[in-house]
């Protein structure tokens, strides 16, 4: 979708700014267009990508001259793809060429004039959650309709197939410590190179924001959590994609609260901002004015603590017309666009 005709249709809906994906998340998955929101299925989205080709300094500085051209600025990378990191969740035989191939994304995206790489440390990944006519006057959306513990099989991580041959070996278990000692190791190894880079890394909390999913522990499932992964490194590259919708799909805290603690802090990279009606492990994706979620709450908090960062609108429902993902996010992108002018 990154195409000149969309750039086009995004700066006429009001955006700014591009955060941009990347990864293909549908090669070879199951899936009716290339829109919809990856679900997938037991065997995840679909097949990692190549791992031996990195994007280069080229295509990263010519995606951001077209985003450029039309009026927009590439504010992010969002998601390393499986085949280039995957060794870094597992802990497995290549993790050092793994992180070399995150050091040298780091240094590409520098290069390029990318100031930032939006990322999600999980195992399952973004997975367990369903499809249906949840928003408002049924609309389609996503949301979860409850836990999902199905387990993973070893050729697979971050929620896509890595290596065909092992789907169907048991993955090896590991426990929270054993993850938050692995989240550790790689923002310690990486972090200087991309202090170096002039790159910020972004930390996704986890999307369902379950304790596990598919029998794998998660990292940021609730919203304190979030200030564990900032004190594993004072840097200033160590910064969060501060997630609203999951925030509110947790169980505990307050996602006002939340977003306060870390604009405050300085350390939200950007922002995710979407609405939900409940929590996990049930909960459905809403239109951005019609949630659990007061949004302009949100952007005024935000205002408030000095956030001058971006703000995208995420996922949205799907509208009934010709063209249904469009429809939904520029109804997204007014409204947000409309809220900013109230802080004006």
């Amino acid at each position: 979708m990154l195409t000149a005709e969309n750039f086009a249709f995004a700066r006429q809906a009001g955006a700014t700014h591009i955060v941009a994906h990347l990864v293909d998340y549908f090669r070879g998955g199951d899936h009716a267009h290339a829109e919809d929101q990856p679900v997938g299925t037991d065997l995840g989205w679909g097949l990692a990508g190549d791992p031996n080709q990195l994007w280069s300094v080229e295509e990263l500085t010519t995606l951001r001259q077209n985003v450029e051209a039309a009026g927009l600025t590439l504010a992010a990378i969002e998601n390393f793809d499986p085949a280039h990191w995957h060794d870094i969740l597992l802990d497995g035989p290549q993790r050092a060429q793994h992180i070399e191939n995150v050091k040298t994304i780091l240094r590409n995206l520098g290069e390029a004039g990318i100031p930032m790489m939006g990322y999600n440390f999980s195992i399952a990944g973004v997975a367990g959650r369903t499809t249906g006519p949840y928003a408002r006057g049924g609309a389609p959306s996503v949301g979860m309709e409850g836990p999902y513990d199905l387990p993973m099989p070893a050729g697979m991580a971050w929620n896509m197939i890595v290596d065909e041959s092992r789907l169907n070996e048991p993955l090896a278990p590991i426990t929270a410590a054993q993850l938050w000692d692995r989240l550790e190791r790689f923002l310690n190894e990486v972090l200087p190179t991309a202090e170096a880079a002039g790159v910020t890394l972004a930390a996704h909390p986890d999307d369902p924001p379950m304790p596990t999913i598919r029998d794998t522990p998660r990292l940021v499932y609730q919203p304190d959590l979030y200030q564990k992964l900032i004190d594993i490194n004072p840097s200033p590259a160590n910064a969060l994609e501060l997630c609203v919708g999951s925030i509110a799909e947790m169980t505990e805290g307050d996602v006002y609260d939340a977003v306060e603690t870390y604009a405050r802090q300085n350390r939200v990279g950007y922002v995710h901002l979407r609405n939900v009606v409940g929590k996990v492990p049930t909960y459905k994706e809403s239109f951005i004015d019609d949630g659990d979620i007061d949004v302009l709450r949100i952007m005024r908090i935000l205002h408030e603590n000095g956030f001058a960062g971006v703000v995208i609108p995420d996922h949205a429902p799907q509208m009934s017309c010709d063209a249904p993902w469009h429809a939904g996010m520029a109804y997204a992108l007014g409204f947000m666009a409309a809220g900013l002018k109230t802080l004006s």
